[in-house]
């Protein structure tokens, strides 16, 4: 395969493995954002992606989709198992995630993650053309950008950060810190979702490493007495927003939307809930208050409907398995005490839908409720918002989230607080149409010009500022 100008690197190619019509196997491009945001980038500049596909001892030669060369790496089964599952899932993401559930620390599980950021390493340095460039993404990858920098110093070289990162007190905890702080300072540019993010790494490179920090500047050795610059600093990840807008304004989708009313008895307002089933979510504070409004009168069953979707997630790993039992049995003991012959106090959805579904559910509901303990970004925010072209409903939106940062027209909770949690549920419940207008029309102007796009023009302007230096 030839060598492509910009290398994108990420856990999981931008592809998933699906059975056709006649009980073959073929490759269809995922739904996400960041692959549309890189798509025609990706076109225009002979582009390839480095991943994952999905599947463990999987061996497949590179294959192109789309205009893209795709270069599959291959894990096998223990390799999931230890540096995906493992170290990636059990002891970064909780640590990350201010340790809300704890974190596992195990020397195979680190030394899995090693080998595997390695190949990964290996397959970018070899398909990058000479003075290219290669974009790593996320946490499961933090080593890969100083290998690739031993492998090809010739390339330029981003990292971007998805999910939080901790503070300096947390962080410390990991065995393998400096290991990990090398391996991100090996990228020209990293970039995170919130400015205190940037900072809490910057902390951690001065104190750790003891290198020179000068605003989001850090000068990394390179050679006997030389240093070069990589910076670290914010880039708010944001969504493609053209689908939610189009689907939002077909008549077939909204008229789905006023079926899913319908089919809920028509209250008078229905919340919903969208997340993966995390224990960063917090999914269990927003059911308990929700349960509390209504045993306290403040809500009534006839008047309301709680959606709460919740995709699988992880089901491997003991946390969420708990996690899953938890919430279905408050679920059920809220319904149990609450629920009518013909209203139901909460519809608990453990599936994931298409995005056309998806799209009828926001225009659907009245308040969304996002109510995460911590999270990198949170686009459910975003997708709501792009789809409310009515001006109509209501965000209540943690502010331990990243989207906090730039959405500071929605109703502001601290999910811990059960209580403010509560008053705010409240607030978005008696919030004038008035009211939700002007706090909708300046979310959905954000959204709309803080696109996907916008976000990843941004990081590679950045990139190509240091390179120039």
């Amino acid at each position: 395969m030839a060598v492509a100008d910009f290398v994108v690197v990420a856990n999981r190619l931008p592809v998933d493995r699906i059975e056709g019509p006649d009980g073959e196997e073929e490759w269809r491009t995922s739904p996400g954002g960041l692959v549309a945001a890189l798509e025609p980038m990706m076109r225009s500049a002979h582009g390839a992606w480095v991943g994952w596909p999905g599947q463990a001892d999987l061996e497949l030669a590179p294959f192109e989709i789309g205009g893209i060369d795709l270069i599959p790496v291959t894990l096998s089964a223990q390799e999931v198992a230890e540096y995906y599952e493992g170290f990636s899932n059990d002891t970064i993401w909780p640590l990350y995630h201010d340790v809300i559930a704890p974190p596992q620390y195990h020397r195979e599980w680190w030394d899995a993650y090693v080998t595997v950021n390695r190949r990964f390493a290996e397959a970018a340095a070899s398909a990058v053309s000479e003075n290219g460039t290669v974009w790593v993404h996320d946490y499961q990858l933090q080593l890969v950008p100083q290998f690739v920098r031993e492998l090809r110093p010739d390339v330029t070289i981003g990292y971007f950060h998805h999910i939080p990162f901790p503070a300096h007190g947390l962080y410390a905890q990991l065995p393998w810190r400096d290991q990990v702080l090398r391996g991100l300072l090996g990228a020209d540019v990293i970039g995170f979702q919130r400015a205190q993010d940037a900072t809490y790494f910057l902390t951690a490179v001065r104190r750790r490493l003891r290198y020179e920090v000068k605003g989001s500047a850090v000068a990394v050795p390179s050679a006997p007495g030389e240093t070069r610059t990589a910076v670290a600093k914010a880039f708010p990840i944001s969504i493609d927003t053209t689908p939610y807008l189009e689907l939002a304004a077909r008549p077939d989708v909204q008229a789905r939307a006023a079926e899913i009313r319908e089919s809920l008895g028509n209250p008078a307002h229905i919340f919903l809930g969208v997340d993966r089933l995390d224990y960063t979510k917090g999914i269990r504070h927003r059911i308990k208050a929700y349960g509390e409004l209504l045993a306290e009168g403040r809500l009534h069953v006839e008047d309301v409907t709680l959606v709460q979707v919740a995709s699988p997630s992880r089901e491997r790993v003991d946390a969420y398995v708990h996690l899953r039992d938890e919430i279905e049995l408050a679920v059920s003991r809220i319904n149990g005490d609450t629920d009518t012959m013909g209203h139901t106090a909460i519809r608990y959805l453990h599936q994931g839908y298409p995005r056309e579904e998806m799209v009828a559910l926001y225009l659907a509901a009245d308040v969304m409720l996002v109510t995460a303990l911590r999270d990198g970004m949170n686009l459910v925010a975003k997708e709501y918002i792009a789809t409310r072209a009515d001006n109509r409903g209501v965000l209540v939106l943690s502010e331990f989230t990243g989207a906090a940062d730039e959405l500071r027209q929605a109703v502001r909770v601290n999910p811990h607080d059960i209580e403010g949690l509560k008053d705010a549920i409240m607030q978005a419940v008696e919030m004038t149409p008035r009211e939700q207008g002007r706090r909708m029309r300046a979310l959905r102007r954000r959204v709309l010009e803080n696109d996907v796009n916008a976000w990843s023009s941004s990081f590679l302007r950045a990139l190509a500022e240091v390179h120039g230096r």
